[in-house]
């Protein structure tokens, strides 16, 4: 967001010799957020004009984002065809799985035969030596399959990531507007060519208006947040409006006094800037000039 005081020069409200019947001048500023492109492509469209009225989060056009939704197409056929290929473990150990069962039926068999001395000893060792290597050889399968499982997995994992970035890409070619208000400047059209970072539009919450004054520091010894104070907006001439404002931010630092602005003092070269917050009722506009009573 960005914050931008607007100096405008005021009448002199005090002539020689005259006290000034106010305490602090100043001028009227808003909040202002400046929106710019998140994405590189056409404008399709950009449906606000200056001094339009948009919501928070209120989708205001578009950016061209055709070659990112075909990107998003390519990676989903990759991960598809990707875990496709991943081996069905169940079935490529079966065969394995069988001949250790129907050896371990063998071996029953051959020991039982071993009692009625229908059978010898090495028949036995022999049968059982084969079920340790089929073993093993089903111990290598399973291990290698579970080895190719888990990189396809982590492959598939990597297009899953490159998908969701895409699909991050593809949400910031929509221009929302992130707060509400109005629309101050508008800096672009449909069909020019933005990129990341250029500005679209300048918004400002001109509900909720500030009276940025200056105090000397014996006036500040007055001044506490929270205080209810009167603000007057000049609007030139005769015409001037009594408004209630609150005291919503005291700077911590002095400054030189703005060569625009008359203090009660003429003397004093250093002042401290304060905001006021004031509703506005419409009238209010940014850097119209304004005086604060304490």
């Amino acid at each position: 967001m960005k914050r931008i005081v607007y100096i405008a020069a005021v009448v002199l409200a005090a002539s020689c010799g005259t006290e000034a019947e106010f305490d602090a001048q100043g001028t009227f500023e808003a909040t202002e957020v400046v929106v710019s492109s998140e994405a590189t492509g056409r404008i399709l469209n950009f449906e606000v004009e200056e001094g339009m009225a948009v919501g928070a989060n209120q989708m205001v056009g578009a950016i061209d984002s055709v070659q990112l939704h075909l990107q998003r197409k390519q990676l989903v056929a990759q991960q598809s065809a990707l875990l496709g290929s991943r081996p069905d473990v169940k079935k490529q150990v079966a065969a394995l799985r069988e001949q250790i069962a129907k050896q371990n039926e063998e071996l029953r068999r051959v020991e039982n035969m071993l009692k009625d001395g229908a059978a010898t000893k090495k028949q036995k060792d022999d049968i059982k030596a084969q079920i340790k290597i089929l073993e093993r050889q089903l111990d290598a399968t399973l291990s290698t399959l579970d080895k190719n499982t888990s990189t396809i997995n982590n492959n598939s994992a990597a297009l899953e990531a490159q998908i969701a970035a895409l699909d991050d890409r593809i949400s910031k070619c929509r221009i929302i507007s992130p707060v509400g208000g109005t629309v101050l400047v508008k800096y672009a059209e449909a069909g020019e060519l933005a990129s990341v970072g250029k500005p679209l539009m300048k918004i400002a919450d001109l509900n909720n208006i500030y009276l940025r004054a200056y105090f000397t520091s014996d006036q500040l010894a007055k001044v506490n947040l929270g205080d209810e104070v009167k603000v007057v907006a000049d609007f030139g001439g005769e015409e001037r409006y009594d408004y209630t404002g609150r005291v919503a931010w005291i700077s911590s630092e002095s400054e030189f006094t703005p060569k625009t602005i008359q203090t009660k003092d003429s003397r004093a070269n250093l002042v401290y800037a304060v905001k006021i917050a004031v509703e506005n009722d419409g009238r209010l506009k940014i850097g119209l000039a304004g005086e604060v009573v304490l």
